[in-house]
Order: structure tokens, then C-alpha cells, then sequence
């Protein structure tokens, strides 16, 4: 705190067939007709003489088959199986890395609204999720209790075997077309939801599985997150295949290069015709691009540093510490240290950290939250913080402002996917070394490979990969100098 002071003084089930994929059935090539003398021959083989006339075939078969059929519903669930894989491999392998960015994008869709059920709804959900760093989570759930309360008022947040339809029917509510009823969001809102959902109930079963979703009838007994039960993805699938036919498709957030965060500096803070409000609301904003950049932190990680969190080394470092994180939850251990550049003063940190300093002069107290708020005079707001949702906002105005046609694939999770593509391009960091300063576990060794590359990444110098060295287009060059 005392070093920031120094500082500042310095300067239908939709389209699922019917739930038959467990019985056996025959494949397509061998008919019931053909298939019978294959099952039927060793017996002829054995008595040709003493073998009675047959019965017709639609009366045999269900003795032939009988014993089969009747293994299955022993057998494996291999629908709900296959469903779970398909939801998780190919629905949320896309969303799984940007979730945060996706929940914070949707909460437009969940307008607060006074009234006395909104504050019973607020309770119940502030009484379940206290982690600050949910505040998007927070809003999706208290949406969710109200929207329970309206449907049954002696409705109570617990798990039982009517938690997926619950799941469902908000859900429905939200993403259904207009025409059906219902509020027509994108499918990027269902995934927030469940996203949320699955958080607030792993608060209320904090020791059940998080991977599966069981009813014992018997005990009246369930196990397992309901956001994960086969209605619930059966849903999900259903319902992206539908919003796909409708021409919405979900795309991960792009990263932010290098190039981009130049453009950025110049948009915030260079713009020729920038007003003074402009100009200082400019700083803050960049600040917090910047630092949520350099040290790969997702959004509501970035806009809860505090003055706290920085400890000053005048004219050389700065320390940076976090109280927790989503990835360490219990405390985070290790501190990220920033160093000036003067080889590319758009990207240096401590140039950002004193513009933010003379920004908010002597009278701000150096404490709580460093990124905060300015109205639309220029001043700045000392008890008001910048939030996750008005950094998306802001980002999606800047990079429409830049004239990127491509601004809808750019959220704030581009931050940290841009971040760790510049470290491993332009800075030559190791794998290792990108693993700790992004707080990555060995068994998210995947997820960071996903920051490496996307399909929305590294695309725009393709038609130069194969082309002569000397008359590559000179950004290529770049990049590959640090191959």
C-alpha cells in the first residue's frame, strides 16, 4: 500500500431419436429373413430329420432373440454415455476455456428488476455463493431462484429428481424462440446457465461426484450434479442443433496479439480528438487490458487486484500479488513481478501504472480496488469498481471502433489467450515456465495448449507459411524469429 503511495507522489431433447440404442438390433445388411439360417443353421446341421416345421418368423424371433434382448437393460447406459461424451467433447470443448467471458457476455440477458421476490432471490443465492470472484455466476443464479419462486412459491434450493427439469424449463424459458413463448437468447446463454447452475448446486452437495447424475427410486435418493443428468445434456445437444439450423454458431474468444494491444494503446490513449474525459477514463481501461494481458488473468481476476496487491520498486519492478484465484481458491502462494520495457513502451507496465497514478492524484486513498470507474466528466469514481461486464463492454466498443470485422469473436478472455501466445512467440517462454505463470496445473496441460492455438488464431499470415524467406510479408518474419 505504502510503495503505491510513493507511486502516486512519483508521478426436445429436440432432434434425439428415440432411446433405443441399448436394445440389440440387427445391422442394416442382414435382414430378419436373411439373418434367421445363419442363426438356425448348426441346429438343421445337427437333427435335418427331427427338426419341427417352423413357426412363421415374426413369432420366432422374439423367442431367438429373447435372451439378447434381455441382456441390455443390464448393459452399460450406452445412450446417456455416448450423450455425456458428445456434450463434453464436441458442445463445451469450445466454451469450456472462455466460460467466465461467456457468463459475464450474458448477464445483459438477466435484467435486475426491484421488487420484494428479487430481494428473497438475492438471499438465497448470496447464501449459497460467496466466492467474490462468481459475481456473474451470482446474478444467473438469483435469476434462476426468482424464475422458481414465481413458478412454485414454497419452492426451496435442493437437490432432487426434479432438478433437471427445473434446469430445463429455465433454460427453455431463456433460449426458446420468441415465437414458442419464451426470450430467444443466443445458445452461448444456455451455456452460462448451466455453467452457473452447476456451481450452485456443487455449493449445496459440495461432496457429490461432479461427473454424473444418479436417481435411486428405491431410497428416493439422488447423486451427482442434476446440470449433468441426460435430460439436461439431451437438452443442451438438442438445443445447439437448433440454434445452428437458425445460423448461430458458438466460436471461442479470440487472442489478443500484439499488434492488437498497440492498437488498443493508440485507440485509449493517443487518438487524435480525444476529449480530457476520454483521455482519463483511456488510462483505466488500458490498465486493466494490459495487466490482464501480461499475466494471463481472467477478467474478474484483473478488476479485483487492489492497491494492496502491488508492491512498488521505484524506477525498476513492481510485484503483484492475488489474494486467491479460480485456480487456487484456498490462496495463491507465488507473486508475478513486472518489469519495465523500454523497447515497446505501449506494452510496458510501469509507464501504465504511473499514468493510473497521476490519474487519481494525492486524494485517492491508496486502498480496495485499483482499477475504478470515471463518469462521463472525467472523474473518477473512488467507491465505484470496474466490473467484468463494462470491460466487455468497453472491449467489444474498442475493437468496433478499430474497424475489426471480427470484433464479436474478441471477449475478455482474449486477454489471457492473447497473453499467453505473446510469451511463447515473441518472449520464447517454455512450456514450463508459461504452466506456473498462468497458474496452470499438469492435468490442464490441454487447456493451455488451446491458448496456443484456436481456429480463430494464427490465420492471418497462412498464405505465407510456405513461401520463400525473403519475400515472406515482414509480421511473419517476426513471429518466426522466435520459432
Amino acid at each position: 500500500m505504502h510503495s503505491f503511495v510513493l507511486l502516486a507522489i512519483t508521478t426436445s431433447a429436440f432432434a434425439l431419436p428415440a432411446p433405443l440404442a441399448p436394445s440389440v438390433s440387427l445391422p442394416p445388411r442382414f435382414p430378419a429373413p436373411s439373418i434367421l439360417p445363419l442363426l438356425l443353421g448348426p441346429i438343421v446341421s445337427l437333427v435335418p430329420h427331427q427338426l419341427p416345421a417352423l413357426p412363421p418368423i415374426p413369432s420366432i424371433l422374439p423367442s431367438l432373440l429373447g435372451p439378447i434382448v434381455s441382456i441390455a437393460p443390464h448393459a452399460p447406459p450406452i445412450l446417456e454415455e455416448q450423450t455425456r461424451l458428445e456434450l463434453e467433447q464436441e458442445t463445451w470443448a469450445s466454451d469450456a476455456n472462455n466460460i467466465d467471458d461467456l457468463v459475464h457476455a450474458a448477464l445483459e440477458d438477466f435484467p435486475e428488476e426491484k421488487s420484494k421476490l428479487e430481494d428473497v432471490a438475492d438471499a438465497i443465492a448470496r447464501r449459497n455463493i460467496t466466492d467474490k470472484t462468481r459475481a456473474g455466476h451470482l446474478h444467473i443464479v438469483r435469476a434462476f431462484v426468482k424464475f422458481m419462486l414465481e413458478e412454485n412459491p414454497n419452492w426451496t434450493p435442493e437437490v432432487n429428481s426434479q432438478s433437471p427439469f427445473e434446469v430445463r424449463s429455465f433454460i427453455t424459458k431463456k433460449c426458446r424462440p420468441i415465437a414458442d413463448g419464451c426470450e430467444g437468447k443466443k445458445f452461448a446463454t444456455a451455456v452460462s446457465i448451466r455453467a452457473a447452475l452447476t456451481y450452485f448446486y456443487k455449493t449445496l452437495c459440495p461432496e457429490e461426484n461432479v461427473t454424473e447424475w444418479r436417481v435411486d427410486r428405491n431410497l428416493a435418493t439422488c447423486y451427482g450434479l442434476p446440470t449433468h443428468s441426460p435430460i439436461v445434456s439431451q437438452f443442451m445437444i438438442g438445443l445447439e442443433k437448433t440454434k445452428a439450423a437458425a445460423g448461430e454458431t458458438s466460436q471461442s474468444a479470440r487472442a489478443l496479439t500484439l499488434e492488437d494491444m498497440h492498437s488498443l494503446h493508440q485507440l485509449c490513449l493517443e487518438e487524435n480528438g480525444l476529449s480530457v474525459a476520454e483521455r482519463r477514463w483511456g488510462v483505466v481501461r488500458y490498465a486493466t487490458y494490459l495487466l490482464a494481458w501480461l499475466l494471463l488473468l481472467r477478467i474478474e481476476e484483473a478488476v479485483h487486484l487492489t492497491f494492496e496487491s502491488i508492491d512498488f520498486h521505484p524506477g525498476c519492478y513492481y510485484d503483484i500479488k492475488l489474494v486467491t484465484r479460480k485456480s487456487a481458491q484456498s490462496g495463491v502462494t507465488h507473486t508475478w513481478r513486472l518489469y519495465a520495457n523500454d523497447a515497446d513502451v505501449q506494452i510496458c507496465p510501469i509507464r501504465a501504472l504511473l499514468r493510473l497514478a497521476r490519474l487519481y492524484g494525492p486524494e485517492i486513498p491508496c486502498t480496495g480496488p485499483l482499477f475504478l470507474k470515471v463518469n462521463s466528466s472525467g472523474g473518477v469514481l473512488h467507491n465505484e469498481p470496474l466490473t467484468g461486464a463494462i470491460v466487455s463492454r468497453s472491449l467489444t466498443k474498442d475493437m468496433q471502433s478499430l474497424g475489426y470485422c471480427s470484433w464479436a469473436l474478441y471477449g475478455t478472455h482474449s486477454f489471457r489467450r492473447g497473453g499467453c501466445q505473446y510469451c511463447l512467440k515473441h518472449c520464447q517462454w517454455t512450456v514450463g515456465m508459461l504452466a506456473a505463470w498462468g497458474g496452470w496445473s499438469q492435468v490442464e496441460a490441454i487447456t493451455m495448449f488451446r491458448y496456443f492455438y484456436s481456429p480463430n488464431d494464427n490465420h492471418e499470415h497462412l498464405h505465407d507459411y510456405d513461401r520463400p524467406e525473403d519475400s515472406k510479408n515482414p509480421c511473419f518474419k517476426l513471429e518466426s524469429n522466435f520459432k
